[in-house]
């Protein structure tokens, strides 16, 4: 009998334990929900890595679907995204390319509904430093938050040409208002 109550002990605190474990990581989740509903815009700067090439750069982010990105390079690239259109421009070059992005991962996380559907549902996973949620949709997606103030700090996908990015950002600033036309895709020329 005395070793039916050591296992029951042992069962009775494994599930205290995983109760309280997994109502730890669902607070984490719906705090990181909660500061994304409050978010309009995002200004950051960032770090890509795309099959071993980094670039730099600084963005602006409105939900839903807008993104201006800037990159420190030699062609002075500039990447504008407004809903389902994307355009690069080589600035040095006065060149302009649109692609479609309709079947990009990327745009999972330009609408907040998305971004929010993979925190909802993606497997968590934290650390003292970061959570990372990992969502298996129709492409794995992870996505970082940084632990102490639940910012969005980056995220890893594979695009639909089977490249591995790597995105790291640091939020300059929440919930600017942009001047209108900051988000208006170029002509082609």
């Amino acid at each position: 009998m005395l070793v039916n109550v050591k296992f029951f002990k042992k069962i009775l605190s494994l599930s205290f334990f995983l109760l309280i474990t997994t109502s730890l990581l669902a607070n984490e989740k719906n705090q990181i929900v909660a500061q994304l509903n409050s978010l309009n815009s995002l200004e950051f700067t960032f770090d890509q890595s795309i099959n071993e090439k980094t670039e730099k750069g600084s963005c602006l982010l409105e939900f839903p679907g807008k993104l201006k990105c800037n990159y420190f390079d030699d062609k002075k690239k500039e990447l504008v995204i407004n809903n389902k259109r994307l355009a690069i421009t080589q600035k040095i070059y006065n060149k302009t390319y649109h692609y479609p992005i309709s079947k990009s991962p990327f745009l999972n996380i330009l609408y907040k509904d998305k971004l929010l559907e993979i925190v909802q549902s993606g497997v968590l996973e934290s650390s003292d430093q970061i959570i990372k949620l990992v969502y298996f949709g129709d492409n794995e997606i992870t996505v970082f938050f940084d632990k102490t103030n639940l910012d969005l700090k980056g995220w890893k996908i594979k695009d639909q040409y089977n490249n591995n990015i790597n995105f790291s950002l640091k939020i300059v600033a929440k919930n600017d208002v942009f001047k209108k036309g900051t988000f208006k895709v170029p002509e082609i020329n």
